[in-house]
C-alpha cells in the first residue's frame, strides 16, 4: 500500500510555517511542520514528499540541510523559500538539486507549481530507486561461474568460445547460460544485452 505524500514545511518563522501548514492542508496534502533543520533531522521522514525549506534560519541553515538530508540518504526534493533575494546562494542550492529557489511571500499557484513538479519528481526517483534496487539483487544471485559466462556474452561470444575461455565442456556452458538468464529474467542474448545496459547505467547500491 503506497503511502500518501506528505509536505514537510522547515521554517522558523511560527505564523508563516503555520500559514503555509494551513493553506497546503486545505489543499489535500498530508502537512507536517518543524521550526528548524534539527529538528527535521530529529523526525527523519521515510515516505514521499517533498521540503519546503527556509534559507536563513537559527542553527544549520536551509543550505546546511539540503547538504546533510543526503547524508542522511533522505532523497526528497527540496524548495527553497527565502525572504532575502540572493543570486549566490540560490545558484548554490539549484545546483545542489533544489527543485525551486521562491522569493517570500510566495504566490499560491506558484509555490502549488513548484510542489507539483517536486512530488512528481520525488516519484520518478523512488521508482528508479526501486528498480535500481530490484535489478542489483538480480544480478547479486548469479554464481561466478554464471558472472564469468554472462561476461562473455554480452561480449559476443559464442558457448564453444566461452567454455574454451573458462576451461568447461560446452555442455556445461550452456547450462550456466540457461540459469543465468532465468536468475535475469531474461530470454535472449540480446535481452542480456540491454539488462546489462541498464545495469551499467544504475547508480551504486
Amino acid at each position: 500500500m503506497n503511502a500518501l505524500p506528505t509536505i514537510h514545511v522547515v521554517d522558523d518563522d511560527d505564523s508563516f510555517r503555520e500559514a503555509l501548514l494551513r493553506m497546503l492542508t486545505i489543499e489535500g496534502y498530508a502537512v507536517r511542520g518543524y521550526s528548524s533543520s534539527g529538528e527535521f533531522l530529529l523526525h527523519p521522514p521515510a515516505g514521499p514528499g517533498c521540503v519546503l525549506l527556509d534559507v536563513q534560519m537559527p542553527g544549520p541553515s536551509g543550505l546546511d540541510l539540503q547538504e546533510a538530508l543526503r547524508a542522511h540518504m533522505i532523497y526528497l526534493p527540496v524548495i527553497f523559500i527565502s525572504g532575502h533575494a540572493d543570486v549566490l546562494i540560490s545558484v548554490r542550492a539549484m545546483k545542489a538539486g533544489a527543485v525551486d529557489f521562491l522569493q517570500k511571500p510566495v504566490e499560491r499557484e506558484t509555490l502549488l507549481g513548484a510542489i507539483s513538479r517536486a512530488l512528481a519528481n520525488d516519484m520518478i526517483s523512488r521508482r528508479a530507486r526501486r528498480y535500481s534496487h530490484e535489478l542489483h539483487s538480480r544480478f547479486g544471485h548469479l554464481t561466478s561461474r554464471e558472472w564469468d559466462v554472462f561476461i562473455r556474452v554480452i561480449e559476443g561470444k559464442a558457448n564453444k568460445v566461452i567454455a574454451h575461455e573458462i576451461g568447461l565442456a560446452e555442455r556445461t556452458v550452456k547450462v550456466y547460460r540457461a540459469q543465468m538468464l532465468v536468475k535475469l529474467g531474461v530470454r535472449s542474448s540480446a535481452e542480456l544485452g540491454a539488462l546489462a545496459e541498464q545495469l551499467r547505467n544504475l547508480p551504486e547500491q
